[in-house]
């Protein structure tokens, strides 16, 4: 538990004018410093209307209600009390200042929620599902939230923990023990174990990509030589003219950025330069932003004019990971007469459109929401990049660790792959963390939460 002895109090609403407004307190003297502003008394987990008074001057600041919850049963795990009053913000930062005068001290970003992680009321998953919540920009990313909030990723994560465990315990004491005539190793099937350990990582890392990709966006560059319609494409897609077009080719310099919703899913549509080889220096600077765009996409749309869609664009193909999703997009179907259509090869699919009449525009949409890791029903919870490398990291780690086993008989090696895949999964909860991880995650908390 978290013995701290300072008490934080700050505005726990949205910044503006609204119908109430609540200022938040936590700490050991949060009861004391409400009874001074209240001037009454105050009951855990009751609520009391009162008025709200300046502990100097004694002046009635407003009038509302107020909540205590006494810790450790409280959001933070300590006394914490809600003055609700109106939402305007001068009443409100006269009602913190109130708190601050009486002995409180103004909360940092995220501190709040940082003391219920310290005080064992929530686990570190569950405190970033809080600010993935404030921040949904779908109802989908808002579902799989309120999923995490409630434990589902903590769940997986902690049953995986328990099996990398069990499994790491089991081989350790089988280590203490070398000179047995049975080789437990072999004769508990640790191989067999190992792989489907790493088969639920893998399960886990599917839903936890998919949960990432709905609350931050997929990122999809648009791609491609100059003047082949990239730009109108961004525009088609956005449905407005975010982006200059002109016949001539090069007009597009720099990253142009768009974030669209297509059935209720974020995507971050990254409209670049038309790679090429060019002198001009300008133009040097927004190919080389491209290709490094590209090599950070979710998904690549690789726009080529029908016109010359002979064209390799090997250049172009050998800055896109091979975990990269590619999709072709064959543009200006209009000048050529041929209809929008989807066709799969044995190496991408191509989809024919026409960015100046939005001719097969319905079909790029639709493939970008149902073929490129947008699924809906296949996300359970919200996630994070930081999860994502922690359970690559725990995957890895078994990797190597079946490895040393199936082909080198290391036991001693596998306990340490194993230990170090305890440690990565252990780093999603919280349960193994650093003081820089969490100040980096907290602080991009609001202030009040």
């Amino acid at each position: 538990m978290l013995n701290s002895t300072t008490t934080i109090a700050a505005i726990a609403t949205a910044p503006g004018k609204g119908g109430v407004g609540i200022v938040r307190i936590s700490g050991p003297l949060a009861l004391s410093i409400a009874i001074n502003i209240c001037q009454n008394k105050l009951i855990d987990r009751k609520a009391v209307f009162s008025g709200f008074y300046h502990p100097q001057s004694d002046t009635l600041l407003d009038e509302g209600i107020a909540l205590f919850f006494r810790g450790p049963n409280s959001f933070t795990g300590e006394d914490v009390v809600e003055l609700q009053g109106h939402g305007g913000p001068v009443i409100l930062d006269m009602l913190l200042d109130a708190c601050i005068q009486a002995g409180a001290t103004h909360a940092k970003a995220g501190e709040f929620s940082e003391r219920a992680f310290l005080n064992n009321k929530i686990d570190l998953t569950q405190a970033e599902a809080i600010a993935d919540l404030i921040d949904s920009s779908s109802k989908a990313s808002a579902k799989n939230a309120i999923q995490s909030l409630q434990g589902a990723f903590s769940k997986e994560i902690n049953r995986l923990l328990g099996k990398v465990i069990d499994l790491r315990t089991f081989v350790e004491a089988a280590i203490d023990f070398p000179d047995e005539e049975i080789d437990f190793i072999s004769e508990s099937n640790v191989s067999s174990k190992l792989k489907t350990i790493i088969e639920q990582i893998e399960k886990v890392f599917q839903e936890a990509n998919q949960g990432r990709m709905l609350q931050e966006g997929m990122n999809v560059v648009i791609a491609g030589k100059p003047n082949a319609g990239k730009s109108s494409l961004l525009n088609s897609l956005a449905g407005q003219e975010t982006a200059i077009v002109t016949p001539i080719a090069g007009t597009t310099r720099d990253i142009i950025r768009e974030k669209i919703v297509i059935d209720g899913l974020p995507i971050h549509i990254t409209d670049t330069a038309g790679i090429h080889k060019s002198a001009d220096i300008v133009e040097q600077e927004g190919i080389k932003r491209a290709k490094k765009a590209i090599e950070t996409a979710d998904a690549v749309l690789l726009v080529i004019d029908s016109q010359n869609s002979q064209d390799t664009h090997d250049d172009l193909l050998q800055n896109i990971d091979s975990e990269t999703k590619l999709t072709r997009i064959f543009n200006k179907i209009d000048l050529i007469g041929h209809p929008p259509r989807i066709q799969e090869t044995a190496t991408s699919t191509d989809i024919f459109v026409s960015a100046e009449t939005e001719e097969g525009i319905d079909l790029l949409k639709a493939h970008l929401t149902k073929n490129l890791g947008l699924q809906q029903s296949e996300s359970k919870f919200s996630a994070r990049r930081r999860h994502i490398s922690a359970l690559e990291n725990a995957k890895n780690a078994a990797l190597t660790g079946l490895n040393q086993l199936e082909h080198h008989g290391a036991a001693e090696l596998l306990a340490e792959d194993l230990r170090y895949c305890q440690q990565s999964l252990s780093e999603i909860t919280g349960q193994f963390t650093s003081d820089d991880l969490l100040g980096e995650i907290f602080s991009s908390f609001c202030i009040g939460k």
